[in-house]
Protein backbone atom coordinates (compact mmCIF):
# COMPACT_ATOMS: atom_id res chain seq x y z
CA UNK A 1 0.00 0.00 0.00
CA UNK A 2 1.22 3.49 -0.83
CA UNK A 3 0.69 6.64 1.21
CA UNK A 4 0.58 9.97 -0.59
CA UNK A 5 2.71 12.68 0.98
CA UNK A 6 3.67 16.29 0.40
CA UNK A 7 6.79 18.25 1.27
CA UNK A 8 5.80 20.02 4.45
CA UNK A 9 9.09 21.80 5.07
CA UNK A 10 12.84 21.88 4.87
CA UNK A 11 14.40 22.43 8.27
CA UNK A 12 17.91 23.33 9.32
CA UNK A 13 19.58 22.61 12.63
CA UNK A 14 20.98 25.88 13.96
CA UNK A 15 23.60 23.88 15.85
CA UNK A 16 24.92 21.51 13.17
CA UNK A 17 23.52 23.03 9.95
CA UNK A 18 22.22 19.56 8.97
CA UNK A 19 19.13 19.66 6.74
CA UNK A 20 16.05 17.49 6.90
CA UNK A 21 13.11 17.34 4.52
CA UNK A 22 9.83 16.64 6.27
CA UNK A 23 7.21 14.76 4.26
CA UNK A 24 3.66 14.73 5.65
CA UNK A 25 1.06 12.17 4.72
CA UNK A 26 -1.88 13.77 2.91
CA UNK A 27 -4.62 11.82 4.67
CA UNK A 28 -3.06 11.52 8.10
CA UNK A 29 -0.86 13.12 10.72
CA UNK A 30 2.41 11.23 10.36
CA UNK A 31 5.58 12.92 9.17
CA UNK A 32 8.58 11.28 7.50
CA UNK A 33 11.86 13.09 8.20
CA UNK A 34 14.74 12.35 5.80
CA UNK A 35 18.19 13.87 6.18
CA UNK A 36 19.40 15.45 2.95
CA UNK A 37 22.41 17.42 1.79
CA UNK A 38 22.59 21.20 1.76
CA UNK A 39 22.59 21.41 -2.06
CA UNK A 40 19.52 19.19 -2.38
CA UNK A 41 17.73 21.10 0.38
CA UNK A 42 18.39 24.39 -1.41
CA UNK A 43 17.20 22.96 -4.73
CA UNK A 44 13.91 21.80 -3.16
CA UNK A 45 13.44 25.06 -1.25
CA UNK A 46 14.01 27.25 -4.31
CA UNK A 47 11.33 25.42 -6.24
CA UNK A 48 8.84 25.47 -3.36
CA UNK A 49 9.36 29.21 -2.98
CA UNK A 50 8.98 29.80 -6.72
CA UNK A 51 12.49 31.24 -7.06
CA UNK A 52 14.07 30.74 -10.47
CA UNK A 53 17.84 30.16 -10.47
CA UNK A 54 19.85 32.40 -12.80
CA UNK A 55 21.16 29.27 -14.55
CA UNK A 56 19.39 25.89 -14.64
CA UNK A 57 20.15 23.56 -11.76
CA UNK A 58 20.68 19.88 -12.63
CA UNK A 59 17.08 19.15 -11.57
CA UNK A 60 15.81 21.86 -13.93
CA UNK A 61 17.91 20.33 -16.68
CA UNK A 62 16.43 16.89 -15.99
CA UNK A 63 12.91 18.33 -16.16
CA UNK A 64 13.66 20.03 -19.49
CA UNK A 65 15.23 16.89 -20.94
CA UNK A 66 12.24 14.79 -19.93
CA UNK A 67 9.84 17.28 -21.49
CA UNK A 68 11.83 17.42 -24.73
CA UNK A 69 11.86 13.61 -24.92
CA UNK A 70 8.12 13.40 -24.32
CA UNK A 71 8.53 11.64 -20.96
CA UNK A 72 6.42 12.39 -17.91
CA UNK A 73 7.04 11.50 -14.30
CA UNK A 74 4.05 9.60 -12.96
CA UNK A 75 5.21 9.55 -9.37
CA UNK A 76 8.17 9.14 -7.08
CA UNK A 77 8.13 6.52 -4.37
CA UNK A 78 10.06 6.42 -1.11
CA UNK A 79 10.28 2.67 -1.49
CA UNK A 80 12.48 1.22 1.20
CA UNK A 81 14.38 1.82 4.41
CA UNK A 82 17.19 -0.68 4.91
CA UNK A 83 20.00 -0.34 7.45
CA UNK A 84 18.93 3.27 8.12
CA UNK A 85 19.22 4.20 4.42
CA UNK A 86 16.19 5.43 2.47
CA UNK A 87 15.69 4.31 -1.14
CA UNK A 88 13.46 5.90 -3.76
CA UNK A 89 12.22 5.17 -7.26
CA UNK A 90 11.19 7.56 -10.00
CA UNK A 91 8.43 6.11 -12.17
CA UNK A 92 8.14 7.74 -15.57
CA UNK A 93 6.25 7.13 -18.79
CA UNK A 94 7.65 7.57 -22.27
CA UNK A 95 5.65 6.55 -25.33
CA UNK A 96 3.97 3.31 -24.25
CA UNK A 97 6.64 2.33 -21.71
CA UNK A 98 6.80 2.69 -17.95
CA UNK A 99 10.33 3.01 -16.59
CA UNK A 100 11.44 2.80 -12.96
CA UNK A 101 14.70 4.47 -11.97
CA UNK A 102 16.54 4.02 -8.68
CA UNK A 103 17.25 7.35 -6.96
CA UNK A 104 18.18 8.97 -3.70
CA UNK A 105 15.04 10.37 -2.03
CA UNK A 106 16.49 13.88 -2.01
CA UNK A 107 17.00 13.82 -5.78
CA UNK A 108 13.62 12.23 -6.41
CA UNK A 109 11.87 14.85 -4.26
CA UNK A 110 13.74 17.71 -5.99
CA UNK A 111 12.52 16.38 -9.34
CA UNK A 112 8.98 15.74 -8.05
CA UNK A 113 8.48 19.31 -6.86
CA UNK A 114 9.65 20.59 -10.27
CA UNK A 115 7.31 18.33 -12.23
CA UNK A 116 4.42 18.53 -9.75
CA UNK A 117 4.53 14.74 -9.49
CA UNK A 118 2.92 12.74 -6.74
CA UNK A 119 5.14 11.70 -3.84
CA UNK A 120 4.24 8.28 -2.44
CA UNK A 121 5.69 6.44 0.54
CA UNK A 122 5.53 2.69 0.97
CA UNK A 123 3.36 1.86 3.98
CA UNK A 124 6.17 -0.18 5.55
CA UNK A 125 8.54 2.81 5.37
CA UNK A 126 6.00 5.16 6.94
CA UNK A 127 5.20 2.55 9.59
CA UNK A 128 8.85 2.16 10.58
CA UNK A 129 10.14 5.74 10.22
CA UNK A 130 7.04 7.95 10.20
CA UNK A 131 6.40 9.95 13.31
CA UNK A 132 3.88 12.22 14.90
CA UNK A 133 5.60 14.80 17.07
CA UNK A 134 3.59 13.42 20.01
CA UNK A 135 4.52 9.79 19.23
CA UNK A 136 6.14 8.19 22.30
CA UNK A 137 7.34 5.25 20.21
CA UNK A 138 9.44 7.42 17.88
CA UNK A 139 12.94 6.09 17.24
CA UNK A 140 15.18 8.85 15.91
CA UNK A 141 17.89 6.38 14.91
CA UNK A 142 15.72 5.62 11.85
CA UNK A 143 16.24 9.23 10.76
CA UNK A 144 19.44 8.80 8.84
CA UNK A 145 20.48 10.52 5.67
CA UNK A 146 19.19 9.22 2.36
CA UNK A 147 22.79 8.30 1.48
CA UNK A 148 23.42 6.35 4.66
CA UNK A 149 25.45 9.10 6.30
CA UNK A 150 25.75 8.20 9.95
CA UNK A 151 24.28 11.10 11.90
CA UNK A 152 24.39 10.31 15.58
CA UNK A 153 21.93 11.52 18.15
CA UNK A 154 24.61 13.87 19.45
CA UNK A 155 24.57 15.59 16.05
CA UNK A 156 20.86 16.24 16.43
CA UNK A 157 20.91 18.24 19.63
CA UNK A 158 24.52 19.38 19.81
CA UNK A 159 24.62 18.49 23.50
CA UNK A 160 24.01 14.76 23.80
CA UNK A 161 26.63 12.49 25.31
CA UNK A 162 27.47 8.97 24.12
CA UNK A 163 25.60 7.63 27.15
CA UNK A 164 22.49 9.45 25.97
CA UNK A 165 22.64 7.57 22.67
CA UNK A 166 22.00 4.29 24.46
CA UNK A 167 19.05 5.65 26.43
CA UNK A 168 15.53 4.29 26.06
CA UNK A 169 12.96 5.43 23.52
CA UNK A 170 11.59 8.07 25.90
CA UNK A 171 15.00 9.73 26.16
CA UNK A 172 15.47 9.48 22.40
CA UNK A 173 12.16 11.24 21.86
CA UNK A 174 13.38 14.04 24.12
CA UNK A 175 16.51 14.39 22.01
CA UNK A 176 14.39 14.57 18.85
CA UNK A 177 12.13 17.22 20.40
CA UNK A 178 15.22 19.22 21.43
CA UNK A 179 16.42 18.97 17.84
CA UNK A 180 13.07 20.12 16.44
CA UNK A 181 13.12 23.05 18.85
CA UNK A 182 16.60 24.06 17.63
CA UNK A 183 15.54 24.24 13.98
CA UNK A 184 15.16 27.33 11.86
CA UNK A 185 11.60 26.65 10.83
CA UNK A 186 11.58 27.83 7.22
CA UNK A 187 8.34 26.08 6.30
CA UNK A 188 7.55 26.10 2.61
CA UNK A 189 3.85 25.65 1.99
CA UNK A 190 3.43 23.92 -1.35
CA UNK A 191 -0.07 25.33 -1.58
CA UNK A 192 1.34 28.88 -1.68
CA UNK A 193 3.78 28.05 -4.47
CA UNK A 194 3.60 30.46 -7.39
CA UNK A 195 2.35 28.77 -10.55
Amino acid sequence: MMIEATVESIRVSLVTQNRVVILKEVDGTRHLPIWIGAYEAEAIALELQGIVATRPLPYDLIRTMLMELGATIDRIVIADLTDAVFYARIILSVADRTIEIDARPSDAIAIAVRTESRILVEDSVMASAGVSLDDDDFNPTAMQSDTGENISLSDLSGATSAADETAGAGDQLGVFRDFINSLDLDDFDKGNKAN
